[in-house]
């Protein structure tokens, strides 16, 4: 699996999340937040408007009131801005579980097999932003192959959201500043007045006499962004998760030891969830390798789970898409959703009785199993509504595996056909007289004669969604022809028309 990172800055956090803090605050002006830094009060942050006049995070705040004698300046809260890019940062957990702050202005988040869930890559990074956006940040986005590649693309690239294709960020670096390197100001100083502008400019150079002259990190820092040097993003855990963790003697990489280790692990979050009265909802197995990455798979539940065999099916299930290289030398698992537990569900007749979890319904595990293999979202179950007309009584929504109810006034004895046609299509029917059922019909060119038939069923069309079929009533027939083919046809036609026009005739479904 390809490595991609997503790298989000927020280039006004500071400010931003004063402003969110402060809703009701005039700062048209500009806002600077300060600190004080042993000498002097220092400008820790300014919002756009600010800056567009000269202001600087860094410089003193008696010249920034000297550039904007008018600005609105408070105290900067650094501990609390710290906290509150932590908790988005555990935010940012729906979409991957790997994640970690980038900085004190920016999160990274590993994406690999992610992107196809929200269709790809590019409506993925949509999404983000404007999820973002919605919470009042300012951001820009950078996916690429490394931490940072995609760093340096979201804080220079000329444009607020870069994808880069896998195996590219060498083209696509070579024009950047060296500060995208993420050194420290010495060394980039250094860089500057050896007369290195852009990261391209290092890719040729000499190696050994650069080490030399500004030691090793520089080097460290251009092999990481390029990808020849692993560069590990070591994942944020919410403090309240449950998680058990497991480190072995030598590697391991085999399927089955990936399962022994996996069922150990479920176990242990079992008996916890167990004690809390909870189950899990989402839970993450992370796979720390020996080259100092983490591979991350992901599982959901349709509801609270603290079953560990329903739990350790659904991680195996997943063990194929696991990529050990040289070895995996630690496992952790993590909770990172659970729920208190309901009361228990009577089990249905999909899987073997033994399969299934106490208090688990197997719509539940089959859903479970479903939407871990296709995606979140991607699997959906029919609910009943409350309508009389069949192309209406049922609603399509995400699977939750608790099935809904209907009033006892609108459940019907009649049976149903196991497929609707939408819309319903139209047939000629031939009958013996008014009242009688029909004795043939013709449906795409073919003619049947019909050996049976029950009914009617009459159905009021609903005048309230629409003032067109006021007065209107369906007759409905289960009919069976020679062939032993049932079908499901009514005839459409106004109750108090007079004279009665000929009522139309539909085939709606098939038994």
């Amino acid at each position: 699996m390809t490595r991609r990172i997503l790298s989000l800055w927020l280039p006004l956090w500071r400010t931003d999340l004063w402003h969110r803090r402060h809703p009701d605050t005039c700062t048209s002006s500009g806002l600077v937040l300060h600190y004080h830094d042993g000498r002097r009060l220092t400008v820790l942050a300014a919002d756009a408007t600010a800056q567009a006049r000269g202001v600087r995070p860094g410089m003193s705040l008696a010249h920034a009131r000297a550039l904007a004698p008018d600005l609105h300046a408070t105290d900067g809260t650094p501990d609390a801005d710290r906290l509150a890019l932590t908790r988005l940062t555990e935010w940012f957990l729906w979409l991957s579980p790997i994640v970690a702050p980038d900085g004190e202005d920016g999160v990274w988040v590993d994406t690999a097999g992610c992107a196809h869930l929200h269709g790809g890559e590019a409506p993925m990074m949509a999404e983000i932003r404007r999820r973002i956006q919605s919470l009042g940040y300012t951001c820009r986005l950078a996916l690429a192959d490394t931490p940072g590649a995609a760093s340096a693309l979201a804080r220079f690239a000329r444009v607020p959201c870069t994808i880069i294709s896998p195996g590219t960020q060498r083209q696509a670096l070579a024009a950047l500043p060296v500060q995208a390197l993420r050194l420290a100001p010495p060394e980039t100083d250094a860089l500057l007045r050896l007369g290195f502008r852009t990261v391209g400019a290092l890719y040729d150079t000499p190696r050994a006499p650069l080490a030399r002259r500004l030691g090793g990190t520089v080097l460290a820092r251009l092999d990481q962004v390029l990808g020849l040097l692993p560069e590990p993003v070591q994942p944020i855990r919410p403090i309240e998760a449950i998680r058990e963790r497991r480190s072995f003697v030598e590697p391991i990489a085999t399927a089955g030891a990936l399962a022994t280790v996996i069922a150990v692990l479920v176990r242990a979050i079992c008996e916890t969830l167990e004690g809390r009265g909870e189950g899990a909802r989402l839970v993450d197995l992370l796979c720390e390798r020996v080259d100092g990455t983490v591979q991350a798979i992901r599982i959901g539940t349709a509801s609270p789970v603290a079953d560990p065999v329903h739990l350790s099916r659904l991680l195996d299930e997943r063990i194929p898409i696991i990529e050990p290289g040289f070895g995996i030398e630690a496992m952790t698992l993590v909770v990172t959703r659970a729920e208190v537990r309901g009361a228990a569900v009577p089990t249905g007749e999909l899987v073997g009785q033994d399969d299934v979890p106490q208090g688990r319904s197997t719509i539940s595990c089959l859903l479970d199993r479903l939407q871990n293999r296709l995606g979140p979202g991607r699997v959906s179950i029919l609910e009943p509504a409350a309508s009389h007309l069949p192309e209406f009584s049922q609603t399509r929504c995400p699977a939750s595996g608790e099935k809904g109810t209907i009033s006892a006034d609108l459940a019907c004895s009649w049976p149903r056909p196991v497929r609707l046609l939408n819309p319903p299509e139209p047939v000629d029917v031939t009958i013996a007289g008014p009242e009688e059922p029909p004795t043939s019909f013709r449906w795409r060119d073919v003619h049947s004669v019909i050996r049976a038939a029950d009914g009617p069923e009459r159905l009021h069309e609903e005048w309230w969604r629409s003032a067109d079929p006021y007065g209107v009533v369906r007759d409905y027939w289960i009919v069976e022809d020679n062939a032993g083919e049932r079908y499901w046809i009514f005839c459409r036609a106004p109750l108090a028309e007079v004279p009665p026009a000929p009522p139309d005739w539909f085939l709606h479904g098939l038994f």
